[in-house]
This record gives structure tokens, C-alpha cells and sequence, in this order.
């Protein structure tokens, strides 16, 4: 399979420049130690993997010894399952002023990034990268940061090709694993299958100590059943027949290996009366039509979560323009006791940027009506719209605009 490009390859590069060592962090299979060893090509960088048996134990055994053998500047792969390398790492890190010493990758997880925060705070950047984009799958690199100004959305849909509803559904039921590229539909689903046995559930049981193994199974399809909705532990409970304090902890398990993302509320002491329960979201839409059985595109987009699945599309989509921009933006949503709710809220600069989500072509505008609750929060209101299906940008109001999906 040809190599695709990653968006993260210039924020790794850029980051390798001013920081002794530098580790990428995501679920398993997103394409981490592909990106970084097609980076070190022509790098007089030593590769080494921590799948690796005897390496694994030199590393664990004898972390000295192992970097006499395998002289920085190196890529170490897994690191997480050799947490002892990274004493030795912040030693050598501060007997030097070179930068870039350290390239590391890491299947996600809440211990390796205590384990390497702990030993390398202020030597080490951690990034994260997540399956691929409709941007990466389409070879498009817009240089400017994502902004929701009509004049900016009008001058980017030039890089993009039109708004397709089909391209759209194909993405958000195949999901983003480079592995995935290539596969059919039959050699998809075996990919699915191999991938929740092989990683997820080996990785739930050897890093998160789950013993009860058809319980987790149970709870990932009922995670997916409720993606895009506010987070019910009581109901995921029921569905998985495991006490609430089960499901909310393996909630986390499935946060810190990169699978889940949740979206929290909006809260302003302005605002008195707005929940406080997160939404869930997965952070590969293919892995979460698969565990709910949807066998086709079709199926699913013409099916009665479509409008749920293109929601977890558009954030999933704006995460990753955001995680690997120039500028970061903290993410939120809107919900009130009353049931009013704006689906996006992008926060730069102390400025809400408010976002529906339709999976329409032709969305009411006046939609955008309920954006003006904001106005009590007492931060400024920027640019926004409806994130949709319409073919072009086209203006709603002074500052708000319908987005087409595929520029995001």
C-alpha cells in the first residue's frame, strides 16, 4: 500500500526542532510508526521496537546498556511497554542540548502519558494523532487555519472538490485506518474483527486489567450504539449488565486507549441552567459502524442514526484540523434544562465560534436563532453557521454562514 501522507507530519517536524524528544500517541493502528519511519528515512536514526522480545527486556533490564547499543539519535517504538527507558532518556536528555535525540511512539494510554510526563516535564512534546482525514485521504493540506468567515470559506472551497453526500458516508463507514484504504467490504469487516480482538481486547485485558472480557464487548457496542448522545452510564450499564461504576470506569479505559472521545458541556457561571453531561463521540467512525452491524454505506446513511453518525463525523473531522493547526481551540457544546442545544462550540481567544450540525442539504437558517443564548455568557460570539451538506458556502446572516461539510 502506497504511503499517504499525514497532516501531523509538519507539527512533528516543527516540534522535533526545539524539543530533546518527541512522542506520538494514538489508538493502535492509526499509522504512528509508519509516519515516523518514513520521517527518519535518510536519517542516520537507529529504529527499535519495543515488540521486540530481547530489546524489550535489555530496555526494561538495563536501560544504559541499551542506549550504549542503540545510540541516540533512535526511534523507539511502543514505548510504553518499557516505561524504564524514560529515567535514562531525562539523563541523557539533560546532558545534552541537542534537539530531537528521542522520536517515540505510544499506543494510548493514561499510565505512559503520566509515566513519560512524569520523568521528561519540559524535555518531552506529546502529540496526538488520530485515523486518517478526508483531507489526508484526499492529498489536501490547506495552509491557513481553519477560520468561519464566509470570504475564508469562499476561498477554500476552491482546494476542495464539491460536497458529496456519497463521498461523506463513504468515509464515515469505512473509517480512517490506513490499513482500511485498500479493503473491500468482506476484507473490511474481517479487518474489524481481527482489529477488536487482536488490539482492543488484548490491550483492555494486559494494560487496563479487564477480566471480564464479554462484559467489555457488550459496553463497546453499547458505546457505539449511543455515540453522538449525551453520555447515560446507567443505560450503558444496562446494556453491558455491569454495575455503574463498571461502566464509568472502563469509560476511561476506552478514552485512554484512544477509541472514545467525550465532548464536554459548555459551562458559564452566567449560565445557570445548562446540563452537565458530556456527549460521546468515536474517534473512528468505521470502528463504530462496525460494532453496530451496519454492513453498508447505503445502510447507514439512509438509515435512522445517519443524522448521529454525520455529527460524529463533523467533530471527529474538526478535531483533528484543530490538533494538528497552528492554533488550538478548546471544544465544548451547548445544552440547556429546557432542551435547546447548539452542537459545536470552537473557543479561540476567548471567542465562541457556535456550529450546527445537519446532515441536510437545505438546513432551516433559522437554526441559527438559537445561537443569540450565547449572548448571556458575556464572552464575544465569532463567526459560525450550519456545518451541512450544501453544495457552496453561501452567507445566512453578517456572521454566520452554511459550511459545507468537506471543508472543515
Amino acid at each position: 500500500m502506497d504511503y499517504i501522507q499525514r497532516e501531523l507530519e509538519r507539527k512533528f517536524l516543527s516540534m522535533s526542532s526545539v524539543f530533546k524528544a518527541v512522542m506520538v500517541t494514538g489508538a493502535r493502528q492509526v499509522g504512528k510508526s509508519t509516519m515516523l519511519k518514513r520521517l527518519a528515512a535518510g536519517q542516520d536514526r537507529t529504529y527499535v521496537s519495543m515488540d521486540n522480545a530481547r530489546d524489550r527486556e535489555l530496555a526494561q533490564a538495563d536501560p544504559k546498556l541499551f542506549f550504549q547499543t542503540y545510540k541516540p539519535p533512535v526511534l523507539i517504538d511502543e514505548a510504553q511497554k518499557a516505561p524504564e527507558l524514560f529515567e535514562t532518556i531525562k539523563i541523557i536528555c539533560d546532558n545534552t542540548e541537542e534537539r530531537g535525540l528521542f522520536w517515540l511512539t505510544g499506543s494510548q494510554s493514561k499510565k505512559l502519558l503520566k509515566q513519560a510526563g512524569d520523568s521528561l516535564a519540559g524535555r518531552i512534546c506529546i502529540l496526538k494523532m488520530y485515523s486518517l482525514s478526508q483531507r489526508e485521504l484526499l492529498h489536501i493540506f490547506p495552509e491557513e487555519p481553519l477560520d468561519f468567515s464566509f470570504a475564508f470559506l469562499k476561498k477554500r472551497s476552491r482546494l476542495f472538490p464539491e460536497n458529496n453526500i456519497l463521498s461523506v458516508f463513504s468515509h464515515i463507514w469505512r473509517g480512517g485506518m490506513p490499513e482500511m484504504v485498500s479493503l473491500d467490504n468482506e476484507q473490511a469487516s474481517e479487518y474489524w474483527n481481527s482489529y477488536i480482538d487482536t488490539y482492543l481486547m488484548r490491550d483492555a485485558v494486559d494494560d487496563n486489567g479487564i477480566t471480564d472480557v464479554v462484559g467489555f464487548r457488550k459496553f463497546l457496542r453499547a458505546c457505539a450504539a449511543f455515540s453522538g448522545q449525551l453520555l447515560n452510564y446507567s443505560d450503558l450499564a444496562a446494556a453491558a449488565d455491569v454495575s455503574g461504576v463498571t461502566a464509568k470506569e472502563w469509560v476511561k479505559v476506552l478514552q485512554s486507549m484512544g477509541i472514545i472521545f467525550l465532548l464536554e458541556p459548555y459551562y458559564n457561571n452566567e449560565l445557570k441552567r445548562l446540563v452537565k453531561t458530556p456527549k460521546l463521540y468515536f474517534c473512528d467512525t468505521g470502528l463504530c459502524a462496525f460494532l453496530s452491524s451496519w454492513t453498508s454505506r447505503d445502510a447507514l446513511m439512509n438509515g435512522a442514526v445517519a443524522g448521529h453518525y454525520f455529527e460524529n463525523y463533523v467533530v471527529g473531522e474538526m478535531l483533528r484540523t484543530f490538533s494538528y493547526g497552528k492554533n488550538q481551540a478548546a471544544f465544548s457544546f451547548y445544552r440547556d434544562k429546557d432542551q435547546r442545544e447548539i452542537d459545536l462550540l470552537v473557543e479561540q481567544d476567548g471567542v465562541l465560534h457556535p456550529l450546527e450540525i445537519k446532515k441536510s442539504a437545505e438546513p432551516n437558517r433559522r437554526t441559527v436563532k438559537v445561537f443569540s443564548l450565547l449572548q448571556k455568557a458575556g464572552r464575544p460570539i465569532g463567526t459560525g453557521g450550519i456545518v451541512c451538506m450544501t453544495d457552496t458556502a453561501y452567507p445566512i446572516d453578517l456572521t454566520n454562514s452554511f459550511i459545507p461539510a468537506n471543508l472543515i
